[in-house]
């Protein structure tokens, strides 16, 4: 294609529906807009666009056209931000993924660490989803688990995250607690939406409680915490979010084989930049000091 500028403007009216709403996008006038599509649609030799009175809808030839636009607009947002990761001082972007059970430690070291560096802007994603760090979606993964073979990553160890069962003093108030590991079919639980998620403690509790004894299911993290806080069922908490909360009552204690084994996962390319070195310094010495390791 002789003119990234065509492509990438059909692919704004694509996403906009219109030529205005591409426009501003773009930051360029409606006439270069228009310019753009009829030049590109020359070129091509077909009609990218139906245009009617609310706008425009991609024809056939143009949802093909805007999937390859699509594609390379990604790669180059990621390779944008592998670039700015590689800049000799704490400043720019950083864009840290994690577990969003995992967020209420990581967000105050975010904090900390940014007020030492105010030049920094701090974008913390949490999913259940891997970010693809050899895309440039994220400087730094905090995961879960064991290490994996990926040649191009750099893998840490950070923490190992005691998991206990919990129950809010409302369900225990009414239902008491499993008198043994046999007395947990008895109760309801809160637990993940996917049967399959790779949670240890997950795991344990799929081969003793029957998958209808989990009454309340999420993906969410925090909307399974408040569920066992509001007395749905028992549930597994980390130590260090309920080490503060009077209403969560151990019921049964931590497992070495429920522990939440934290890592840090690095780009090869980027991990010896100053800010990502930098916070990973910060980050291990915050670690040390974290409750419930």
């Amino acid at each position: 294609m002789e003119d990234w500028d065509e492509v990438r403007t059909a692919f704004q009216v694509a996403r906009m529906g219109t030529v205005s709403g591409a426009a501003d996008i773009l930051g360029v006038h409606h006439a270069t807009v228009i310019r753009h599509i009829d030049a590109l649609e020359a070129r091509l030799g077909v009609k990218l666009f139906q245009r009617h009175a609310r706008g425009y809808t991609a024809t056939e030839a143009g949802q093909d056209l805007m999937r390859v636009a699509q594609a390379t607009d990604d790669q180059f947002g990621q390779l944008e931000g592998r670039i700015k990761g590689r800049g000799a001082d704490v400043s720019g972007e950083l864009v840290i993924t994690s577990l969003g059970g995992f967020a209420n430690i990581i967000t105050p070291v975010l904090a900390e660490f940014q007020q030492l560096h105010p030049d920094l802007m701090v974008r913390f994603l949490t999913d259940d989803r891997v970010f693809r760090l050899e895309y440039g979606e994220a400087h730094v993964a905090i995961r879960a688990g064991r290490h994996t073979e990926m040649p191009d990553n750099v893998e840490q160890d950070l923490a190992v995250l005691k998991i206990g069962l919990f129950g809010s003093k409302a369900y225990l108030d009414q239902n008491g607690g499993p008198k043994s590991e046999d007395d947990l079919e008895n109760h309801r639980f809160v637990g993940h939406d996917d049967e399959n998620n790779r949670a240890p403690f997950n795991k344990w509790l799929g081969e003793r409680v029957p998958r209808e004894r989990v009454v309340f299911r999420s993906t969410s993290d925090r909307a399974i915490l408040s569920a066992i806080r509001g007395g749905i069922g028992l549930g597994f908490v980390a130590l260090h979010t309920a080490e503060n909360d009077s209403d969560l009552q151990m019921v049964l204690e931590p497992r070495d084989e429920w522990a939440a084994r934290m890592r840090i996962v690095t780009h090869v390319d980027l991990h010896r930049t100053a800010k990502v070195q930098a916070f990973l310094k910060f980050l291990r010495k915050k670690a040390k000091d974290w409750p419930g390791i």
